[in-house]
């Protein structure tokens, strides 16, 4: 079964000295990672989810933060705060790159069809507009709204999306690190190169 955020695909062509090259190129290189095995019955409460919380993503491409909408998406924070917490996102990677539209990442098993061994369902906000910056949770297509494990999504560019995915929050720095991943993309959606997950620290105010 496979997690992702369905759209038109988009044909991407890499040429000397394009966007693209110069992306590959400021990223470091990082060797892809075996699955990996860890599986949990369910999450557990790791935050104080009424304070402000931000999620510190450390990349072979560079860093960036998003911040959590723990008062809006209060059950998808608390499991990837756990999930964080525990090392679950350590040594995983983007899996997914489509320019101009989405990054993903967040799968054990690096082809876009694992999870944590649990799933969880809050339906969106109903008034939630997938914005540039936007970060929210993959799902498959038989799975129901707001259904989601370990796979989050950023979007690249403000893009028409059923309200379908949960909401896990929005970009608050780093846009252009994000932005550099999503450039690696090619026609068949994978990244050119491994885009590495190094660590995603929880952060509390």
């Amino acid at each position: 079964m496979r997690y992702a955020v369905l759209a038109v695909t988009v044909a991407v062509m890499s040429f000397p000295g394009t966007t693209a090259d110069a992306a590959r190129q400021s990223c470091r290189h990082a060797s892809a990672p075996a699955p990996k095995r860890v599986r949990f019955d369910s999450p557990r409460r790791v935050v104080d989810l009424t304070k402000p919380l931000t999620a510190v993503v450390r990349t072979s491409c560079g860093n960036f933060r998003i911040a959590l909408a723990a008062k809006r998406a209060p059950l998808t924070v608390n499991s990837f705060a756990f999930l964080a917490k525990m090392g679950f996102y350590d040594g995983l990677t983007f899996h997914r790159a489509v320019p101009g539209f989405v990054i993903q990442g967040g799968d054990p098993r690096g082809n876009g069809t694992g999870g944590p061994g649990y799933g969880i369902t809050e339906a969106p906000p109903p008034d939630l507009a997938y914005e540039k910056g936007i970060v929210g949770m993959a799902k498959s297509v038989s799975q129901a709204p707001g259904r989601s494990g370990s796979q989050f999504f950023i979007v690249l560019a403000d893009a028409k999306l059923p309200p379908e995915y949960a909401l896990l929050g929005r970009i608050s720095a780093g846009m252009n690190v994000v932005q550099r991943i999503g450039r690696l993309g090619t026609a068949n959606e994978q990244p050119r190169q491994t885009v590495l997950i190094e660590t995603i620290a929880i952060r509390q105010r």
